[in-house]
């Protein structure tokens, strides 16, 4: 299901850059998708722990 959720938030970014003002900043998929959301880069990797704990 998420996999359909990506999908459509890279559709309708793409229709909303396509029609946005040029003047204002790009559209991300993130933008129009409930469960993925921007993250920062991190500077070091982190633990197999901590990457299962945010799993759930």
């Amino acid at each position: 299901m998420m996999r359909v959720e990506w999908g459509a938030g890279v559709i309708a970014s793409t229709i909303a850059n396509v029609n946005r003002d040029p003047k204002k900043p790009p559209f991300s998929p993130t933008d129009f998708t409930l469960h993925f959301t921007k993250v920062a880069a991190a500077d070091e990797p982190i633990s197999l722990e901590e990457a299962m704990s945010s799993w759930t």
